[in-house]
């Protein structure tokens, strides 16, 4: 019995006689030779290439031996594999492959149930796959978009819009990793050469806009007077005071609060870092929940909006834009820090946890477990107390003296 060849040989081919299919081995690009008895009782072998296409194997005929021989075999696969990454390969069947729009909304799909609800993610990779994406790519099948096309995409903002320009290679990568794993192509094209050949300098990063420290109570008061929506010039208030995140405020329920320990539970899920995070209440904090309690609806949110659902992402922002104030919302968190740094005897790792960060030093996280509480409450009230002018609270070494 002539035995089974790792690759198949001229020879092999002319002399086998047994029926079955046999392999040309690893990289012959699915080839094989299948050997049968025809309804007549004559020995057949014909040529066959096992191939991935839109998504699904197929097996193409490459003709019968000897009309085809072995190199001709070889050569056949070559040319189907070259013309399957150019897109040009036709079975006879109606190509499935999806257009990189329709995928998108697969991919959106897929993603839409792990976005927090509220989130402005679907409405963000829209837009941003809309206004540079698409006009290249949207009506292109997703087997046929190259290297080339991403960089046409993102060349043209990558040194004057460098944020907006990562996420859109982000969102793209997404949904040509789908397209890989769906088995519409092989490679992602957003990916690491991509990424290598993009300029590393460029624009400078921009932080967002924030307030000296010493201005940021002269804005507490000018939201106050603005005769803006209730609840959201309390949630700004509140969001100054324990120098949270806009979500995590929007988001409060009254559940996670608790008066009599004077302390807030913010549940990891909306957190940035997705930890729990718990946050001490300062007099001034308690003060603001004490007037939120006139605004209670039934929907257990503390700073509920004129349609019982979480104040809208925009609502602050809009409000200190109006106001002429000069800042976000969330630069009154670099606002807090720079206080800290210069105004408090605070450790820097008190400050860090009062923001929520996470200890990138994994030597120093592992060996400290404590979240600090009691100092951080001292440093949150003693927040409270600048903010509200006690007792002229800086002194002459620009310390905070609190009252006794």
């Amino acid at each position: 019995m002539m035995e089974r060849p790792y690759r198949l040989s001229a020879r092999f081919v002319a002399t086998i006689e047994r029926p079955g299919r046999y392999g040309d081995g690893r990289g012959s690009g699915g080839l094989s030779l299948l050997v049968q008895h025809t309804t007549r009782g004559h020995l057949a072998k014909s040529w066959a290439q096992r191939i991935s296409l839109d998504g699904r194997q197929r097996n193409l005929g490459l003709g019968s031996w000897p009309h085809v021989s072995l190199a001709e075999a070889r050569e056949k696969c070559a040319l189907n594999l070259a013309a399957r990454r150019r897109g040009e390969l036709v079975t006879g069947r109606k190509r499935t492959v999806p257009t990189f729009e329709d995928a998108l909304e697969k991919v959106i799909a897929v993603h839409r149930a792990g976005w927090k609800e509220g989130s402005r993610q679907e409405e963000l990779w829209r837009a941003t796959l809309r206004d540079y994406a698409m006009p290249k790519l949207g009506g292109r099948p997703v087997d046929r978009i190259t290297t080339s096309d991403v960089m046409d995409v993102l060349l043209p903002i990558w040194n004057e819009k460098r944020v907006t320009a990562r996420r859109v290679r982000h969102r793209i990568s997404a949904v040509m990793r789908w397209a890989v794993a769906r088995g519409h192509r092989e490679d992602n094209p957003a990916g690491e050469a991509i990424g290598s050949a993009l300029p590393k300098n460029g624009v400078q990063v921009r932080h967002l806009p924030a307030l000296p420290y010493a201005e940021v109570a002269g804005a507490i008061e000018k939201v106050r007077g603005s005769g803006a929506h209730p609840a959201t010039v309390l949630a700004f208030e509140f969001l100054v005071l324990t120098a949270c995140r806009s979500g995590e405020v929007r988001g409060a329920l009254w559940k996670e609060i608790d008066l009599e320990a004077r302390e807030w539970r913010v549940p990891a899920e909306r957190m940035k870092m997705k930890r729990e995070h718990r946050v001490p209440l300062s007099t001034g904090a308690l003060a603001v929940l004490r007037q939120a309690r006139g605004l209670a609806d039934g929907s257990g949110l503390v700073f509920p909006s004129a349609r019982n659902r979480p104040l809208p992402e925009v609502a602050m922002p809009a409000m200190v834009r109006r106001l002429g104030i000069g800042a976000v919302p969330h630069g009154f968190r670099s606002s807090f820090r720079d206080w800290a740094a210069e105004c408090s005897d605070a450790p820097r790792e008190v400050c860090e946890l009062a923001l929520a960060h996470v200890n990138t030093n994994a030597i120093e996280a592992a060996y400290r477990r404590t979240d600090m509480f009691e100092r951080r409450r001292a440093l949150m009230e003693q927040w409270a107390a600048f903010l509200a002018g006690i007792g002229d609270a800086r002194g002459g070494n620009g310390r905070v003296n609190l009252p006794s």
